[in-house]
């Protein structure tokens, strides 16, 4: 294994990216991190025991670099190249309370009165209508 390696070719290798291209710009956009400095380049080199710090979609990705691979695998082998220091994402619990505007299924229409209460919190004027 090399002791060092581009980064951009390591976000590919560990599979966080889909081509080598998308790592490439995400390293250019300035949205990496390696030990907490940004990486303006995506040749910059990086070695065993750095700590990544990047964007995917919602979530921040916090990873440490276990080694540097020489190939992209399959999942299982690219799992092996870093170990995951994300913080743990609170799963979007069902919330018991209906959102404004939901009515439970099979309640029907709202009534007149119901249909003005939910005007009054959705903060529309009822002298408009």
């Amino acid at each position: 294994m090399a002791e060092s390696l581009r980064l951009d070719r390591w976000l590919w290798f560990a599979r966080f990216f889909k081509s080598r291209t998308l790592a490439a710009e995400a390293c250019a956009s300035h949205r990496v991190r390696c030990n907490g400095a940004p990486v303006a380049k995506p040749g910059a080199s990086i070695r065993v025991g750095d700590v990544l710090t990047f964007s995917l979609g919602p979530h921040v990705r916090v990873v440490k670099v276990l080694a540097t691979g020489t190939r992209r695998g399959p999942f299982a082998e690219a799992r092996q190249l870093y170990e995951d220091l994300s913080p743990p994402t609170a799963a979007a619990a069902p919330s018991s309370i209906p959102a404004v505007g939901q009515r439970e299924r099979g309640e029907g229409r709202p009534t007149k009165a119901e249909r003005r209460a939910i005007d009054r919190l959705q903060g529309k004027d009822l002298e408009e209508s």
